[in-house]
């Protein structure tokens, strides 16, 4: 290729990853919120916060982004750019998901955990801040790595409203050369290279995260051969016997059987 196409492939994997970052910070945020909402104790709350998780987890990512590029401009009279309207309808999408993550997370630690909050007098505040986030946060790592992944892939979707990123690059370099399957080949790579980045990066976060957690079962103290039968020598006619004679008084009590 020329040197104008490696830099129009190169702006494309650019705006992938801006795309992956924006859209990865909104969804985070978005995750937390709403699955922090569905384990407060009004069902109100709890009801509001599931109508929106099922509602954009039921609903096409394509389509809601082209419904905030095309249909709120009619509503609102202002339109977002292609890139931030793809940001928006990603990062509440996937966001969504992640809040079931966050949900299960917390709900799934100890029963114990948060009576000792209430004992402590900690304000819901204080027992998400000190207790539940920080020993539920290293489960949920593992799924968002999962969501990552395919946010990264779901980034080629813009590419279809004219956003230049690398499917939108490969696309037009595939028709600059007519060389299709040499051009798809490349562009599964570097999705792929993208992909392997961000699971590196995540399971180095998951090892962080786990490391002050808990600690090393200690090892059980090794037995010295025969202890067993000390043990049981220890008492005869239930008086405590001296190891050091136990071995005397077996001897002489089969002397005199």
């Amino acid at each position: 290729m020329t040197s104008g196409l490696w830099e129009l492939v190169l702006k494309g994997i650019w705006i992938t990853v801006q795309l992956t970052v924006f859209s990865s910070a909104l969804a985070l945020a978005v995750a937390f919120a709403f699955g922090i909402l569905r384990t407060h104790r009004l069902w109100i709350v709890r009801f509001l916060a599931g109508c929106y998780i099922e509602v954009f987890r039921g609903t096409s990512a394509l389509v809601f982004m082209f419904w905030i590029f095309f249909v709120l401009p009619l509503m609102f009279s202002y339109q977002l750019v292609p890139m931030w309207a793809a940001v928006l309808a990603l990062g509440l999408t996937y966001g969504a998901y992640g809040a079931e993550v966050v949900r299960g997370a917390l709900q799934a630690v100890a029963p114990a955990q948060r009576e000792a909050g209430v004992a402590l007098s900690f304000t819901r505040g204080q027992q998400l801040r000190k207790i539940l986030i920080p020993q539920a946060w290293p489960e949920m790592i593992p799924p968002f790595n999962n969501l990552s992944i395919e946010l990264l892939k779901g980034t080629a979707l813009v590419s279809i409203m004219g956003v230049g990123d690398t499917a939108f690059a490969a696309n037009l370099v595939r028709l600059a050369l007519q060389e299709s399957a040499e051009i798809y080949t490349y562009t599964l790579l570097i999705y792929f290279v993208l992909a392997f980045v961000i699971s590196r990066g995540m399971r180095a976060l998951e090892r962080k995260a786990k490391a002050g957690i808990g600690r090393p079962m200690e090892k059980p103290a090794a037995r010295k051969p025969g202890a067993g039968v000390l043990q049981m020598l220890k008492k005869v006619d239930g008086k405590a016997v001296d190891p050091q004679h136990a071995g005397t008084r077996a001897r002489s009590a089969g002397g005199d059987a």
